[in-house]
């Protein structure tokens, strides 16, 4: 029912695209869904599910066939995250392996580095993290304390990272390391850590409010050697790279939003058009239509924004301001519709058994990590005063 009223999105129009969606929804339902209470208990996916996804094509899917890829661009990406919020699907976090890590790797990676990596990242064999927030500087990455000392022929890793999605899985994690420190070169600067080096250390599955069959650990790195052939780019160069890239990480979170609003709404739906009260289905109240026909129009004016963010970011046009109110206000609207939906339910939208329980656990953190949605604000705002701000920091020197 919500599909007729919402209007067809072109960005996923073609032949291809369709063939793909159906190959996603197959795949979960089928392969995922069944898993869930045991992941959930376990604090992680299994290695199978990584395995199948990559057997199936669905692993860094915008990434070239030369390095194991589908050579799509992101609008495929897009899909499957969408798909899997729209069932509520936060388990596996292919995602932040697929679309944050390779990328980083494609773009900034030497051709060994890629060679070493990326195929073996598209087939499932090798799960990554990224290990950049650390317990003490959450958003503020120039103040991270983990420390790279070069030594030569390797570099000597001390430090600390936590709440790292796939931390306990990852077979090799992107590391964030300040490197320099206490010379006029200390910058922060990115080293690709296996996750077997001597002194790497994880930290178990962190108990978290929702989210619970995601992996997420704290990360320990106690005199790591690192050879300097897995440095990423240039010494120094990381928080640049870093805040390039991050455009693309705030849209995978707003997608990913929406796709969960979508989920959310169609599941509303359903339950109020069967579920009765005072003998006529929940549906027939007033107050329900309302509150779903608001929930249907924030979806849809989101879903509109997002899909032009979506193919910017395919042609590497996508702004840092464009990408930051894409997460904010995604995500903003992905909570209230989530709120109003597990209302709508009553006392069962309450009971973990029902999907919109675990929707509304789940969502929260989006609205902090990849940057809080006050963080977001700011550099909105620094965009629409870039003038200003320039022209006061130029004054301050004078």
């Amino acid at each position: 029912m919500l599909q007729k009223v919402l209007l067809e999105r072109e960005i996923y129009a073609s032949e291809e695209h369709k063939m793909m969606q159906k190959m996603i929804q197959d795949f979960i339902r089928d392969e995922i869904l069944n898993q869930t209470d045991e992941w959930e208990k376990n604090g992680m996916v299994s290695r199978e599910i990584w395995e199948r996804a990559g057997e199936l094509g669905l692993l860094c899917i915008d990434m070239p066939e030369a390095y194991g890829g589908s050579g799509f661009d992101f609008s495929f990406s897009a899909l499957f995250i969408e798909e899997l919020a729209k069932k509520g699907v936060t388990g596996p976090g292919f995602s932040l392996h697929s679309d944050v890590v390779a990328p980083y790797l494609l773009k900034y990676g030497t051709e060994a580095q890629k060679q070493k990596y990326l195929p073996a990242m598209a087939a499932g064999k090798m799960i990554t993290s990224l290990g950049m927030t650390e317990p003490n500087c959450g958003s503020d990455l120039q103040a991270i304390t983990t420390t790279a000392v070069d030594k030569e022929d390797h570099y000597l890793v001390n430090g600390q990272k936590t709440f790292i999605t796939n931390g306990f899985m990852c077979d090799m994690s992107l590391v964030a390391v300040k490197t320099g420190k206490g010379t006029e070169n200390e910058g922060v600067s990115l080293l690709i850590i296996e996750s077997d080096s001597e002194g790497f250390e994880k930290g178990k599955p962190l108990k978290k409010i929702g989210m619970k069959a995601q992996d997420t650990c704290e990360l320990f790195f106690d005199n790591v050697k690192v050879p300097k052939e897995n440095l990423l780019g240039e010494e120094g160069a990381g928080f640049k790279i870093m805040m390039t890239e991050l455009a693309r990480e705030r849209l995978i979170v707003a997608l990913n939003a929406i796709g969960g609003a979508e989920g959310a709404i169609a599941n509303t739906i359903e339950y109020t058009s069967t579920r009765t009260a005072f003998k006529q289905p929940i549906a027939a109240f007033q107050n329900t239509q309302f509150k779903l026909a608001e929930c249907a129009t924030q979806l849809q004016v989101h879903q509109s924004f997002l899909d032009r963010c979506t193919s910017l970011l395919s042609k590497h046009e996508l702004t840092a301001e464009s990408a930051s109110m894409a997460k904010y206000s995604a995500t903003d609207m992905h909570n209230k519709v989530v709120d109003e939906c597990l209302q709508l339910f009553g006392g069962y939208g309450y009971m973990w058994d029902y999907p919109i329980a675990r929707m509304y656990a789940d969502n929260r953190v989006a609205r902090i990590y990849a940057g809080t949605n006050e963080i977001m604000k700011l550099l909105i705002a620094r965009g629409l005063f870039k003038e200003l701000f320039g022209q006061m920091k130029d004054d301050r020197k004078k």
